[in-house]
């Protein structure tokens, strides 16, 4: 039996749809670095500690590695274009967006997130083309009402509008 295709993967997991988050950090010269990573958990509560999993080689990784700090910025649910921009790998994404750099962690996103978790660096390793990351929570601002940008079947979507039917429908954004 051979080990699974990438793209075998990639189908396996976009059938589990997930929050969508933006990682950000400041470089050792204090430029912003930020990309969009799904692939996020919580791992304990005492203390508490988060799971990032992000690309080798990125600036993202880069900057996180150099200030052993970096922030999670949860967006909620009209932060698709956010989504969108720090996934595009564009040079200029913080020239379009408004940001603010925040002591203890990285670059916060208020327009776009919903919380942001500041954090600070307690271990990482590689597995594969990805370096897994866990996190300390130093800190925990809550912007407004979660309502979180989701990503599942390779298309963004929110939980549904009324209360009592939230965890019954997923509804996609085309």
């Amino acid at each position: 039996m051979s080990a699974p295709a990438g793209v075998d993967v990639r189908r396996l997991m976009a059938g589990f749809p997930t929050g969508v988050s933006v990682v950000t950090a400041l470089a050792a010269d204090g430029s912003p670095r930020g990309m969009t990573c799904t692939s996020l958990c919580s791992v304990a509560l005492d203390p508490p500690t988060l799971l990032v999993c992000l690309r080798h080689g990125s600036p993202t990784l880069d900057a996180v590695l150099d200030t052993a700090a970096l922030s999670v910025n949860l967006l909620h649910r009209s932060a698709r274009p956010t989504a969108e921009l720090f996934g595009s790998g564009a040079a200029d994404r913080f020239d379009r967006i408004a940001w603010a750099a925040v002591p203890g962690g990285g670059p916060h996103l208020s327009q776009a997130a919903h919380t942001i978790a500041d954090c600070r660096l307690r271990t990482c390793h590689t597995v594969g083309d990805h370096v897994v990351v866990l996190a300390e929570v130093t800190r925990i601002t809550s912007l407004r009402s979660p309502a979180p940008l989701l990503y599942g079947m390779r298309r963004y979507g929110t939980w549904a509008e009324d209360d009592d039917a939230a965890f019954l429908s997923y509804d996609f954004i085309s």
